[in-house]
């Protein structure tokens, strides 16, 4: 008779522990792809145009630079016979230091180039983290992460939040113009 009653009493408690467990709020995660984020949203759009527009100034500062040194090479090899030892070294010695300079001119538009570009994606990275996080609390979110930086290999299109920050941030971008 005990059994009888024992056994229900510890089926009914079971079962409720189960029901409150099945009726707490799941957790909601959140995937953000920065990447995306740099090529769709406008601020990303302008970064690439303006460091598209910078790197063909630097450019053709560049081959500015080569074709004179190229207008020295020739011009040495046509003088060359006529010239005398003293002029003939002179000209030589320009023509290196031309052309170390180009190429220190180089290394110093590419060292330009990145920390241009490192500097406005940091910019639009802290402008995103700000905005995410105040999508994940108004949203309920319990962790949003970044898929290429937290390594995820598969997300749902369902957990992935990257158009509502895109449309956040254009909106946000559009009101700093």
């Amino acid at each position: 008779m005990k059994k009888r009653i024992i056994v229900p009493a510890v089926l009914i408690v079971a079962a409720m522990f189960t029901c409150s467990a099945f009726a707490a709020d799941p957790a909601k995660v959140g995937v953000v792809s920065f990447e995306k984020i740099l090529k769709e949203s406008s601020a990303g759009k302008v970064m690439q145009k303006d460091l598209k527009a910078k790197l063909d100034e630097l450019q053709a500062k560049l081959q500015a630079e080569e074709k004179k040194v190229q207008e020295m090479s020739a011009a040495l090899e046509r003088e060359e016979l006529v010239l005398s030892a003293e002029k003939k070294l002179e000209r030589q010695r320009e023509l290196r230091d031309n052309a170390d300079d180009l190429k220190k001119m180089n290394a110093d538009y590419t060292q330009e180039m990145k920390i241009l570009q490192r500097k406005r994606i940091n910019q639009i990275q802290k402008d995103v983290f700000e905005i995410t996080n105040k999508l994940g609390k108004s949203q309920g979110y319990l962790l949003i992460i970044e898929k290429k930086v937290a390594g995820v290999i598969y997300a749902a299109d369902t957990v992935d939040v990257t158009d509502a920050v895109i449309k956040e941030y254009n909106s946000i971008y559009a009101q700093k113009k």
